[in-house]
């Protein structure tokens, strides 16, 4: 029995990183496997020079490596670890890096801290939107484990086709798009564990033909968990949209989004308040959750504000009914949704101009 590095690195994928909760192969820490018989070389490269956990992660690998050589029969293997830093954010190393998608111009992801404020909601009106005003938009649906677009576009009687191993995005309401959804049993619950996640989330967004593409919105899930940090390591992003409703206890999640968004190096495009009021049938304006409250967390943390969408009864049966176009026909709603995607547009006009690579999108307003 010997030693490989494909062993090595299977065991290191059981190493955590003390502050951030995930195992050192799926951060993408682990930059050399060397095996020599007996002897292995391993190189982590940290996030900075004074990692103040650098021992105890020396300390992990070499007991991992070891317990994976005692299971090859192997009890006296000599195990190096060198460490090297990268003090790049994670999404600026991806952009330094190179496009995995050369033809999409600007990847947008959409999220929020908690789940049930309406990401998939905005996420498919700001594509379709933008797709109104004449740019060429894709979305993906992000969410691996609660993949809601085949309902809110209506792709429940469209089957998934591929070519030559890669996947051809659905076309319906002017865009293209890819959810995990039209390829598994819609019954079947995904229990996957993060490594797993990851793969089916670069799958998706790197197989796909998503061909030439203005915008590429990602609808991510709730939370801070592996699919945005899998997104930042793999596509350079433009920027991020934070959805919040109103009340306190969104804001204080919406917040850390924030901080997860600015520790990956992502910029934050603006905030959208979600189900900001709510239209009775006497035409009086409600404000159930306390209105302006995601406007008033944007302002305090120097964030552009995209605007806000009320509470809808027609926002709900469109979206059930896989028709987001006929929000456009809903007086007030459709304006109100233009005026999201133009000061979307106008923010990632901003944000790319100021990181010095300007791509002007295809969007005209008329």
């Amino acid at each position: 029995m010997s030693l490989t590095a494909d062993i090595v690195t299977t065991a290191l994928s059981t190493v955590l990183d003390p502050d951030l909760g995930k195992d050192l192969v799926t951060l993408n820490m682990v930059k050399s496997v060397e095996v020599d018989g007996r002897r292995v070389r391993v190189g982590i490269e940290l996030t900075t020079p004074a990692c103040p956990m650098k021992d105890k992660i020396e300390s992990d690998v070499k007991r991992a490596i070891r317990a994976a050589a005692m299971g090859e029969g192997i009890a006296d293997a000599t195990v190096e670890v060198t460490f090297t830093a990268d003090v790049r954010k994670a999404n600026q190393r991806t952009t330094d890096a190179g496009n995995p998608l050369p033809r999409v111009k600007h990847v947008i992801a959409v999220g929020a801290g908690k789940g049930g404020v309406g990401k998939s909601t905005v996420s498919v009106n700001l594509a379709v939107g933008l797709a109104k005003f004449g740019a060429a938009v894709g979305l993906l649906d992000g969410d691996i484990f609660g993949p809601s677009l085949p309902t809110m576009l209506g792709l429940d009687e469209v089957g998934a086709a591929a070519r030559d191993n890669t996947l051809l995005p659905f076309e319906r309401h002017g865009i293209k798009s890819m959810t995990i959804g039209k390829l598994v049993d819609p019954d079947k619950a995904l229990i996957w564990r993060g490594p797993r996640a990851h793969g089916a989330f670069t799958q998706l967004a790197t197989q796909t033909d998503w061909g030439d593409l203005d915008y590429l919105i990602v609808d991510l899930p709730p939370g801070t968990g592996d699919v945005p940090l899998s997104l930042a390591q793999l596509l350079p992003l433009t920027g991020a949209v934070i959805v919040c409703t109103p009340q306190r206890v969104a804001q204080d999640d919406a917040r850390r989004a924030v901080r997860m968004f600015e520790q990956l190096g992502v910029a934050i495009l603006g905030v959208v308040e979600n189900m900001s009021y709510f239209i009775g049938d006497d035409g009086k304006e409600y404000d159930l959750f306390g209105r302006g409250g995601a406007e008033a967390m944007a302002h305090s943390m120097g964030l552009p504000y995209l605007g806000q969408l009320p509470i809808h009864i027609e926002l709900r049966k469109n979206a059930d009914a896989g028709t987001p176009l006929a929000n456009w026909e809903v007086p007030g709603l459709g304006s109100n949704l233009d005026a999201l995607c133009q000061r979307l547009a106008a923010q990632v006009s901003i944000a790319t101009m100021s990181s010095g690579g300007f791509l002007q999108p295809t969007i005209s307003v008329s």
